[in-house]
This record gives structure tokens, sequence and C-alpha cells, in this order.
């Protein structure tokens, strides 16, 4: 959902990580699958890619 949601965005990994306060191998990492998110990383991530925190989990 990230992913896609970043997509439709038309932006890059490093910038969905500069608007979110975040490393992009962090980003990279949670698109894989691969890493835990903290519910503070969710929020920020919501906030940067523009969706409600809700729609992020209601897409899993």
């Amino acid at each position: 959902m990230i992913r896609d949601c970043r997509k439709r965005l038309g932006i890059s990994q490093e910038e969905l990580g500069w608007r979110a306060g975040l490393h992009r191998t962090y980003i990279t990492d949670i698109e894989r699958g691969v890493r835990n998110i903290s519910l503070k990383s969710v929020e920020s991530l919501s906030k940067a890619l523009q969706v409600s925190t809700w729609a992020l989990f209601a897409s899993t």
C-alpha cells in the first residue's frame, strides 16, 4: 500500500523519506515487508502520502 500511494504521487523513496522524516533505506525495507514499523512512523508516512492513517491499515 505504501508503495502504491508513493507511486500514485509520483515521488521516489528518497522524497518520501524526506517528507516523512525517515531514511530512504527504512522506506525500502518497509515496502519490501522486512521491517516492523512503529505507529509513529505510520503516522509520519500517512501525512507524507496524504492519506489517512486508517487507510494504510485497511489495505492489508
